[in-house]
């Protein structure tokens, strides 16, 4: 679970730099970002519950951070724009893309 974890967790990391990146370039990153915002609210929310699978009925108790952190990760689905709005964004991209190929 850990190393599943641990690989969500970067893939969010290249997806955000590959946006950024392009943000630097120049380039239009709308798609790129909501892709980053998207896998990375989603993410989140599947490691803290994974975390709290680790730790089993310690994870609900307050004396472990992993419980906030639980709660908090709902908020990332919900907060600037949700994951309804992201999917929405990334698929008129990748429609008007379609488009001009």
């Amino acid at each position: 679970m850990i190393a599943d974890m641990a690989t969500e967790i970067e893939a969010g990391k290249q997806l955000m730099f590959s946006a950024a990146s392009m943000k630097d370039r120049g380039e239009n990153y709308s798609a790129q970002a909501s892709m980053a915002k998207l896998f990375a609210s989603e993410m989140v929310n599947r490691v803290t519950s994974q975390a709290i699978q680790i730790h089993g009925g310690y994870g609900f108790t307050t004396d472990y951070p992993v419980e906030r952190f639980y709660r908090d990760a709902r908020v990332f689905t919900i907060y600037e724009g949700t994951s309804q709005i992201q999917r929405v964004v990334i698929s008129n991209h990748v429609l008007r893309d379609k488009r001009q190929t």
